[in-house]
């Protein structure tokens, strides 16, 4: 039986799901790795039982290794690179007189009355910044390449690598005291984007001379306008390729060692590559991870016939929202991270420093805090029982009588509400006016809160800031505590319906094990609507997708054409989707079908048009993809040895008995009515009270807010 895999490393847990080709799934849940996780994806796959006939939905068994046949991956190596400035060396060569770029960026500020705060530094640091003679405008060369300081350029870059490779120790090579050989080169000269040939010439030179490092040109990463994006998004390229490709290779003997086939990677923009591929522009996975979870949501919410969701995922060290309309997974090229902006296409999620792991702490005022610090996998919450100290929202949860004492995570972690008890007494014991401060529940219960409002702020950035009413919305929930905390989010924004998927606690590693096939191309195209030459742009977009698509996945190929569209005068565009006249690229496109659909979105995202202007086009998007396997989903029977109990939560101020139903238990159509607690194999949801739950068709649980 040919098997479908789909792993995905987070910062706590690793996570796996099996599809089978007659639409069966196995899900497994192990500790992540963080000196290895490659680690932790073998550990997930052994741990899978991946050695006998695959078995029922949930079962946590089944198939063969050599019947694997697709294995995709979801990563955060190039994230927590970017995030803890753990890249690699990295040099930037560029036009003279713009070697500053990359610092002064734009004069938007996050924080525009805050004389204190400071941007994030540059990934290439002022010394490492090299300049060449050479100019071109939006009609050509105006200055040609200057071969005298192109080769002073090259010579420079391999002094220093041989230098440091040597180890020697100039100034510009050391970091910490530490020499650091250098490892990526960015190429960004001023108008490579529509004019490359200078760009080629110096990156062909660099490649000739420094065989052993990465160098990246900005027109094969993002052939567009805007120098700063530009030139941010090649330098995060550059600065994360050799981490996430040496990551990638060992990942690849691995799984050929253990006879799986080499991972396909997600990338940012919800779809899967070759791993060669992701190797090689790392910057586009930069949100790998997330991407997976919105994938798996959309996926699962059309099964139950929901189209209008915000997804909402809470992992063990972050939590990440994302809008899906009409089960259209939304993207964005507007996307930063750590204050870097990487404008490549990305799925429009918003992360925050809120998870299950996330560190209580009482700041200098005395307010008490969540995150944004993480307990991680290694030693994680107090209630781990593994060298951690600190309270987390999962001690929280735990206190609270959310999530049972003494349940298992992932097979190796074994929860102690009593060590997450002693964690909260501390904490509650530096809140409160009393001589002892806040009770264990107080402050538990004031944990979850001021971690829930954290979330609800996410929510609303990735909904009504995008000009979306959440009360029109579903709320799905997943993640390991996502189920846990979603009814009270979704109260606070007005919304009346939860979903949570059968798989709710992998549905990033579902998302990836169904996940298209996805490559993105983009050509620059300023020019009026009316006259831009859309035809002959796609056609040649078209032609490049072919190219590059394997001749047997030629036939299931989906071509969608996007056009960059805005006012003439305004300074940022949106991406509307471009529907041809004949149904191809060579069949002519409708001005007015564009126009109105640009207006379409321009009315929802501003509130207002403007009929009268002129519409001009800055750039044409073509995105291919080969779709992946979509099994039907079947709420599995409920199982007759599965047991309910009842325990005691702490719930509004007040302690209550409340119904803990294990979700095996639970059939088609079978309902629960809150306050209760359904326990699924790897997460948990709580139902609060004025709620209902039933199970639908396709096995996930809807919430219902009934009053």
């Amino acid at each position: 039986m040919a098997v479908w895999l789909g792993v995905d490393v987070g910062g706590t847990f690793t996570d796996l799901v099996a599809v089978g080709d007659d639409g069966r799934m196995i899900f497994g849940k192990v500790p992540s790795v963080p000196a290895d996780p490659s680690e932790a994806v073998l550990d997930a796959v052994r741990g899978a039982g991946l050695a006998g006939p695959l078995a029922g939905p949930g079962s946590g068994r089944g198939g063969a290794a050599g019947a694997v046949e697709r294995f995709a991956h979801g990563t955060t190596v190039a994230t927590n690179a970017l995030l803890e400035r753990r890249g690699a060396r990295t040099a930037l060569v560029t036009t003279h007189g713009f070697a500053d770029i990359i610092e002064i960026g734009r004069q938007n500020r996050p924080a525009l009355y805050d004389l204190t705060r400071d941007r994030p530094p540059p990934l290439v640091p002022r010394e490492l910044r090299y300049t060449v003679v050479e100019r071109t405008g939006p009609d050509g060369v105006i200055v040609p390449l200057d071969a005298n300081s192109l080769r002073d350029v090259v010579a420079a870059l391999t002094a220093l690598s041989a230098v440091a490779e040597a180890g020697g120790t100039p100034a510009v090579a050391r970091a910490g005291g530490v020499v650091r050989p250098l490892a990526a080169v960015a190429v960004c000269l001023l108008f490579s984007f529509a004019h490359p040939e200078h760009e080629r010439q110096v990156a062909d030179a660099l490649r000739a001379a420094l065989p052993g490092v990465t160098v990246v040109a900005s027109h094969e990463v993002l052939p567009r306008f805007r120098e700063y994006e530009r030139f941010a998004t090649t330098v995060a390229d550059a600065y994360l390729t050799p981490t996430l490709s040496t990551y990638l290779g060992a990942l690849a003997r691995r799984c050929a060692a253990a006879g799986l086939p080499s991972p396909l990677v997600m990338r940012s923009s919800g779809g899967v590559v070759e791993l060669a591929i992701a190797a090689e522009h790392a910057a586009a996975c930069v949100l790998s991870g997330p991407a997976g979870g919105v994938v798996g949501a959309a996926y699962v919410a059309a099964r139950s016939g929901l189209a209008d969701l915000l997804t909402f995922d809470m992992g063990g060290t972050s939590t990440d929202v994302a809008p899906v309309i009409g089960g259209r997974v939304q993207t964005t090229a507007e996307a930063v991270l750590a204050g870097i902006p990487v404008t490549l296409p990305t799925v429009d999620v918003h992360s925050v420093s809120a998870g299950g792991g996330s560190v209580a702490w009482v700041d200098s005022g005395g307010a008490l805090r969540a995150g944004p610090r993480s307990a991680g996998a290694d030693p994680g919450p107090a209630c781990y029982g593994r060298g951690g100290v600190e309270p987390t929202v999962t001690d929280a949860d735990l206190v609270l009588g959310y999530l049972a004492d003494g349940a298992s995570l992932g097979g190796e972690v074994t929860l102690s509400r009593a060590a997450a008890f002693k964690a909260l007494a501390a904490l509650g014991a530096l809140l409160g006016s009393g001589p002892h401060g806040l009770s264990v529940e107080e402050t538990a219960a004031g944990v979850v809160a001021v971690a829930d409002a954290e979330m609800i702020r996410a929510l609303r950035v990735v909904s009504v800031e995008r000009g979306l009413d959440p009360r029109e919305l579903t709320l799905v929930a997943f993640g390991g505590a996502g189920g846990t905390h979603a009814c009270a989010l979704a109260e606070d924004l007005g919304m009346r319906r939860v979903l949570v998927p059968l798989a709710c606690g992998v549905l990033s590693a579902l998302g990836l094990a169904i996940g298209d096939v996805r490559r993105d191309y983009l050509r620059p195209l300023h020019s009026p609507l009316a006259t831009a030459g859309l035809d002959a742009a796609f056609t040649e977009l078209t032609r490049a997708a072919h190219a590059d698509t394997p001749a047997a996945d030629v036939p299931a190929l989906v071509i969608e054409h996007q056009v960059d569209c805005r006012y003439v005068g305004q300074s940022h565009e949106l991406t509307v989707v471009a529907t041809a006249d004949g149904g191809g690229a060579g069949g002519g496109f409708s001005v007015a079908r564009i126009r109105a659909a640009f207006e379409a979105e321009h009315l929802r995202r501003y509130g207002h048009t403007a009929p009268d202007r002129e519409v001009e086009v800055v750039a044409v998007r073509l995105v291919a993809t080969v779709p992946g396997r979509r099994p039907e989903l079947r709420a599995p029977a409920a199982d007759p040895t599965a047991a309910r109990t009842r325990r005691p939560i702490y719930l509004d101020g007040s302690w209550r008995e409340v119904d803990v139903v294990p979700r095996a238990a639970l059939g088609p159509g079978d309902t629960v009515t809150g306050p209760a607690v359904v326990e699924f194999p790897e997460a948990t949801c709580l139902i609060r009270p004025t709620w209902h739950a039933q199970v639908d068709p396709a096995g996930s649980l809807l919430l219902t807010r009934v009053h």
